[in-house]
């Protein structure tokens, strides 16, 4: 057994054993938890921090472009796999140079990686040794650091939860609660939730991890815990600053829904508030969004509470058709003459009403030629005797169509 290696097994310290490591390997040296969160760096080798590194001090964790790069790059689940030191490639549009990465586990889970920047040469067959038998020292501390944090996220979760489904204390007994377990109550706050079409473990034990990684990534603080099916991110701000918060949780959505494409989830953003009591109240909003997706059981058009319009009142409506055996008959003439010609008219009416009549972009939607719309909605109208300059009437036909397509 070489002196350092003897030396790090003695050690506790996760900073003094970084730059043990560093000043061995003579190289910069990076160790993130298993959420990519900064736990500790080198300063003997900070010069040669590349601008991924840089950017991951600076913010303490990695910025949601590396974080996405590498799981497109399939990085991210080869971490997960691999069970020695391996070389990650040089990627130039992300400030990235080639490093080496080595998991650190214990007891079979992996609680961080250990980065070894490769400057000037390659790492030795010896050196390469090295990382792995120093990996189980670092993975027996972050473990112990991850059973601490488990106990403080119990806590957390617990009290949020109290929030969300409205335990009836006053504000004042609520901030005398987190003084009591030190959870920080943000000065505005804002909820997110995710959830699965089907209860399928295996697709929602991957959104959790997803929707973490991602969370982890942002700039504003957050806290997830799951609730039965229901991922809920609450996302805070130590300033009044709600737009930045609102940013924020479209971020979140837009990234985490689009590692998803072929799976059905549905996502709901609530309104920020500057009020702990308004908390529960941006969580009914999240779910209000997914409820509404899920009635309309097609793909997810609006993740904003602020944006539902009238997408909000789609079930009531639509009971209320039933009640009057409702329907649209021009719509029906639109859809029988699709299935009797094969034509697009239904679908050209919707993206035409989506982008308010504006020719361009619904013929850039539809890709198709302008005169091609025009023809189409000279067809429509031709069909129905619909104006379509009316605005109370395509509020109507917006309605209805997206009740039909509920209906199909």
């Amino acid at each position: 057994m070489n002196q350092p290696l003897e030396k790090i097994l003695t050690l506790s310290d996760i900073d003094e054993i970084t730059d043990l490591i560093s000043t061995y390997l003579k190289k910069p040296v990076v160790i993130e938890n298993e959420q990519f969160s900064l736990i500790a760096y080198s300063s003997f080798y900070i010069e040669q921090f590349d601008n991924a590194n840089q950017q991951t001090i600076f913010s303490k964790r990695w910025p949601i472009s590396i974080l996405e790069k590498f799981m497109d790059e399939g990085i991210v689940d080869r971490l997960k796999m691999e069970t020695k030191p391996f070389r990650i490639k040089e990627m130039k549009e992300i400030g990235l140079n080639q490093r080496v990465v080595m998991s650190a586990k214990h007891k079979n889970k992996i609680l961080g990686y250990i980065w070894i920047q490769e400057t000037n040469h390659l790492l030795t067959e010896t050196e390469l040794q090295f990382l792995s038998d120093v990996s189980l020292q670092i993975g027996k501390l972050l473990y112990q650091k991850m059973q601490e944090k488990l106990k403080k996220d119990e806590e957390k979760a617990l009290f949020f939860k109290k929030i969300i489904h409205d335990v009836h204390l006053s504000e004042n007994q609520l901030k005398w609660e987190a003084a009591n377990k030190n959870i920080i109550i943000p000065s505005s706050s804002i909820i997110t939730v995710f959830t699965i079409a089907q209860s399928e473990e295996d697709i929602f034990d991957e959104l959790t991890e997803t929707v973490r990684l991602f969370a982890n990534a942002l700039k504003n603080p957050s806290h997830l815990f799951c609730d039965g099916l229901k991922i809920i991110v609450v996302m805070g701000s130590n300033s009044d600053n709600t737009r930045q918060l609102m940013n924020n949780a479209n971020e979140l959505t837009n990234t985490v829904v689009s590692q998803f494409k072929n799976q059905p989830i549905f996502a709901g953003i609530g309104r920020p508030y500057s009020s702990i009591m308004k908390m529960n109240q941006s969580y009914n909003e999240a779910l209000d969004v997914i409820n509404s997706a899920k009635f309309l059981g097609s793909p997810q058009q609006v993740y904003e509470y602020k944006k539902l319009g009238v997408f909000h009142y789609l079930e009531t409506i639509s009971r209320h058709n039933k009640q009057i055996n409702y329907q649209n008959e021009d719509l029906m003439i639109l859809k029988r003459k699709d299935q009797e010609s094969q034509t697009d008219l239904v679908n050209t009416l919707e993206i035409y009403l989506l982008n308010n009549g504006r020719l361009k972009q619904t013929s850039d939607q539809l890709f198709i030629h302008i005169n091609t719309l025009k023809y189409r909605i000279k067809q429509i109208t031709e069909l129905t005797g619909l104006d379509l300059d009316d605005f109370n009437l395509r509020c109507q036909l917006f309605i209805d169509l997206q009740l039909m397509k509920q209906k199909q």
